[in-house]
């Protein structure tokens, strides 16, 4: 269940949601947004820094300009627009196509801030020029020297002082996967003495008193609260300084690096943070105002542009279990006699039946499937030399399994180091239908962890365990790594399901759901369309007066027209021509009327339908 007020008295109940879904014949996979969610934590994020500028008798306002690049979905930035425009929060853009899209969302939302980081060009900076003249609040922020020349051009030209920022280099370093994005070898913004002068430009230029933000960014997900207080307390002196060198500024945005605890340790890690929403804001609060009061300035208005700790939690991606792989703790006795039978038996396969027998009534597991796997070693190693038939290989290694699942059973959690290695080697194969470089690009390529379990039955014990493939041709469209008790765990505890039991039967018919868990940044935007699998379908699920959920958008996926267009098939011209090659299959005889008809459906229908499997 979800409870997107936090409060366990309205639940929604996902489950439920995908039977309802199912009615609508909308398929899995499916991102579940839930603006609910979304709504709560920009209300909590506004509520830690009011506590902390009220508790410490701060003298500036805080805001929050939201980056569309953590997740462009449009039904995502009007929830942030909507919300935003209530309790003064903003949006921060880093392309020119993120510009226009700001500049659509925030029509008739003036007041809104629209911060506009990234590398600029005339056009970009003339189009927000314009954009401040009509009124809106646009604040370009320079990234280079030459950015300063184009704002001084455009001005001039369009008779405007429009309100901007720079961004600034620190020497305090990020932590985590994108440390490098920040410091002396950063991408963006201007070094200390390049801002000395780029003031002294300004002031030449009588475009001084447009300059009223001092910007920075010292890295995405920062896991160690001593980052932060490290980045403010420079930024803050920095400010003092620049101040006090006649910069009329007015705002300190920190940018982004407010952290996600995705699996939930609490801890310095890279997929965690150790620290609390109340802290981060506490701290920046205290530390800039500390410098301030020590130097006798005012204290600036403090921004930041958290957008992972905003929309993570506000989806969820639910995918169906459509087979698995297990390994049998039982092995075929028919086939064991069998091989057991033939004359003169090869050593490996006794040993590793001897080992099988043992493992019934011995207490020293672990023994017994070392010698067991010692056993299969030898016995590979005879078959790829000619000297093992395939019936005794095939022997030795549901013997091995079986012998295998007996200790992992019998250990538990509790496993020697010797046999740490078991889960993975035994661990069963659960093919979801999903693509991992569509929909998970993180878990693929930076192992980030995401939590995953179960959505429905929760009251049964899961006693599986196993990984995930996806349903790409790729070896690497796979999760492996979970959240764990402190530390990241190689399979996932689930429950049977179909395509699970044994050979030629089809296990459990009942569809077994997925969800994963704290997908709503980046996930949606970075996915690529490898085997041109494309976009998932989504739904927006909202609690109504009556307690009750109901759908207020569907997002439908894209079609296989959709992505062959993306790589320049033409689908008309593909059904032409496959349906003429159908004719003339059938006209040749190769082909019946009814074969060739069904053809041309799957054909017509395939065009059309969902990229996953239906």
């Amino acid at each position: 269940e979800a409870y997107p007020s936090a409060d366990p008295a309205y639940p929604i109940d996902l489950e439920e949601v995908m039977r309802g879904l199912a009615g609508r014949e909308i398929t899995s996979p499916v991102i579940i947004r839930l603006p609910g969610i979304l709504e709560h934590r920009m209300r909590e994020l506004r509520r830690v820094f009011d506590a902390a500028i009220a508790e410490g008798g701060y003298g500036g306002g805080y805001s929050c300009a939201y980056p569309i690049k953590v997740n462009q979905e449009r039904h995502v930035c009007e929830v942030i627009r909507d919300v935003g425009a209530r309790i003064g929060f903003g949006l921060e853009v880093g392309s020119k196509p993120e510009l226009i899209a700001g500049l659509a969302l925030t029509q008739g939302f003036n007041e809104m801030p629209l911060v506009c980081n990234g590398f600029k060009d005339a056009e970009y900076i003339e189009t927000v020029v314009l954009a401040a003249k009509m009124g809106r609040n646009i604040i370009p922020v320079v990234e280079r020297v030459t950015e300063l020349r184009l704002i001084y051009e455009s001005a001039t030209a369009h008779e405007v002082l429009p309100t901007f920022g720079i961004r600034a280099k620190l020497a305090s370093a990020g932590v985590g996967r994108w440390a490098d994005s920040s410091g002396i070898r950063g991408k963006f913004g201007l070094t200390v003495g390049e801002i000395l002068q780029a003031v002294d430009y300004l002031k030449s230029e009588n475009l001084l008193g447009g300059l009223k933000m001092l910007h920075c960014h010292v890295g995405s997900q920062l896991f160690d609260i001593r980052a932060v207080k490290y980045m403010v307390s420079e930024m803050a002196h920095l400010y003092v300084e620049l101040v006090r060198a006649g910069a009329p500024l007015e705002i300190l945005d920190i940018g982004g690096g407010l952290g996600v605890d995705y699996d939930g340790s609490q801890s310095a890690s890279e997929s965690s943070i150790n620290y609390t929403l109340e802290q981060y804001a506490s701290d920046v609060v205290y530390r800039v105002q500390s410098v301030c009061d020590e130097a006798g300035l005012p204290h600036p208005n403090l921004m930041t542009e958290s957008g992972r700790a905003l929309v993570a939690h506000s989806s969820v991606l639910v995918c169906e279990v459509i087979g698995s792989r297990v390994f049998p703790a039982d092995p075929d006795m028919g086939l064991v006699e069998r091989s057991l039978a033939a004359e003169d038996p090869p050593q490996p396969l006794l040993d590793v039946y001897q080992a099988y027998r043992r493992s019934a009534d011995t207490e020293d597991l672990a023994e017994v499937y070392a010698d067991a796997e010692h056993a299969l070693s030898e016995a590979i190693g005879l078959f790829n030399l000619g000297y093992m038939d395939l019936i005794s290989r095939a022997t030795c290694e549901e013997l091995y399994w079986s012998i295998g699942a007996s200790v992992l059973s019998h250990f538990g959690d509790d496993l020697p180091e010797s046999l740490s290695h078991l889960p993975d080697r035994l661990a069963d194969l659960y093919f979801v239908n999903l693509s991992v470089f569509q929909s998970l690009l993180d878990s693929w390529g930076i192992d980030q962890l995401f939590p995953i379990m179960p959505i429905h039955r929760l009251d049964e014990e899961p006693m599986r365990r196993g990984i995930l493939a996806d349903i790409t041709c790729d070896s690497d469209g796979r999760v492996d790594r979970f959240p764990g008790d402190g530390e990241a765990k190689t399979t996932l505890e689930l429950h049977s399901a179909r395509g699970g039991g044994a050979f030629g039967q089809s296990g459990d018919t009942d569809p077994y759901y997925l969800g994963i868990f704290l997908t709503g940044a980046y996930q949606e935007t970075l996915g690529d369309l490898h085997n041109l699998i494309g976009d998932t379908n989504a739904v927006h699920v909202t609690l109504g007066d009556d307690g009750r959920w109901r759908i207020d958008a569907i997002v439908e996926g894209e079609s296989v027209r959709d992505v062959l267009s993306y790589v320049q098939f033409d689908p008309k011209e593909i059904r032409k021509t496959l349906r003429s090659d159908i004719e003339s299959a059938m006209e040749e005889g190769r082909l019946t009327l009814r074969e060739g008809a069904s053809l041309r459906r799957f054909l017509d229908q395939g065009l059309e339908g969902y990229t996953y499997l239906e």
